[in-house]
């Protein structure tokens, strides 16, 4: 394939993901584990590997230590090679010092010269942290078929939950005509998905004249995109009408947690055909004892199970003692589970220790509890 054909993918995966409270204390967002064995930011990049991108740049920036070492050579996902693969991108010093990206485009223009040496004529802007399946060819067919300049993956969100996105105002071609960043009384309920193709040749131009703005906030959605409808250039929208979910709050982690366990989850995790990838950690195999009494859950590598388990996500070596109780609960890795412990509707962090029939919180209740080192918080 010549290099003008090129799909270059940009991840983002500075976020720090505050509002996950204690699940982002340690770790930035798309290093968050997810779904029993999985990261966040490992959607993406299978996406990115299934869609036969084969360069992806990853833009990290809080807490970058797990997530680096997650990610590696990028040879879980096939991004390992010579001639491209995998490129993990830093902030990085320069003539004026070192500073942390100033926005999402910024982090763009600051990697110019990363996109500039690979030449593309597409550029692909993804986020690290939603939870979703999604082939990428799609949309570039999409935005070929309508001399687009930006594409942008939309989907349509509940109305109440419209003003937390960017929401889109389409003629009935799909082309966009207004872009509206959080509305306060937004027009329509398609939202930015943060999934934007762009023609490298317009999105270069556009990122160097923000660059020169002062009073910009070097933003995509504030900035960027606004500016090119303004200017009058194609720009277009791609509906998606398969799973996604920005887990942005501990309540949304946990319900994406336990979607994965309902059987017309549209998120297949057993799909032999789109797999989701991920960085092996070479444990044993899970044991459940015959006390043990086990229904609709998803337990990992290296779990020890004498206690009762329903509708709930293990990660990987967790011990769940005898007459212990697990209901509705996300638990994840290296954490002992001690005899007559019950969790009701919780998310417990890594390597935690519930203590001898300590209970948290109730059966039936819909209050989410997120237990950690801090302590346990309802959420």
């Amino acid at each position: 394939m010549k290099a003008r054909n090129r799909v270059v993918a940009m991840l983002l995966a500075g976020g720090q993901g505050s509002r996950l409270k204690a699940l982002t204390k340690d770790v930035a967002k798309p290093a968050v584990s997810f779904g029993g064995k999985y990261k966040i930011i490992d959607f993406a990049l299978s996406n990115a590997a299934n869609s036969d991108i084969r360069d992806v740049g990853v833009l990290i920036q809080y807490k970058p230590f797990k997530l680096n070492s997650h990610l590696g050579n990028g040879s879980s996902w096939d991004l390992s090679r010579n001639s491209g693969g995998l490129k993990i991108l830093s902030p990085f010093a320069t003539e004026i010092g070192g500073n942390w990206y100033e926005g999402t485009a910024n982090a763009i223009y600051e990697n110019m010269d990363y996109l500039d040496a690979l030449n593309p004529e597409y550029v692909l802007i993804l986020s690290g942290d939603h939870i979703y399946k999604m082939d990428y060819n799609e949309i570039l067919k999409y935005h070929k078929e309508k001399n687009s300049e930006l594409t942008i993956a939309v989907m349509q969100v509940e109305w109440e939950e419209a003003s937390r996105f960017g929401i889109m105002n389409t003629d009935d071609d799909g082309k966009i005509e207004e872009f509206e960043e959080k509305p306060e009384h937004p027009k329509s309920n398609l939202a930015s998905m943060g999934i934007y193709m762009f023609n490298w040749s317009t999105l270069r131009k556009y990122l160097i004249e923000d660059n020169k703005d002062e009073n910009s906030k070097h933003d995509f959605g504030m900035n960027i995109i606004p500016k090119i409808i303004y200017d009058g250039r194609n720009v277009y929208a791609w509906r998606f009408d398969g799973y996604w979910k920005d887990v942005g709050t501990v309540r949304s982690y946990w319900k994406a947690n336990l979607d994965l366990l309902n059987s017309d989850n549209k998120l297949d995790l057993y799909d032999t055909a789109w797999r989701i990838y991920t960085k092996n950690r070479n444990l044993p195999p899970h044991y459940m004892a015959d006390c043990s009494h086990v229904k609709k859950s998803l337990i990992n590598e290296n779990c020890i199970i004498y206690g009762n388990i329903n509708n709930s996500v293990l990660f990987s070596s967790i011990t769940v003692e005898k007459d212990a109780e697990i209901e509705n609960s996300v638990i994840l890795s290296d954490t002992v589970i001690k005899k007559g412990a019950k969790l009701y509707n919780c998310v417990v962090c890594e390597s935690m220790v519930i203590e001898e029939n300590q209970v948290i919180g109730e059966k039936g209740s819909d209050k989410i509890y997120l237990v950690s080192e801090d302590g346990i918080e309802e959420c």
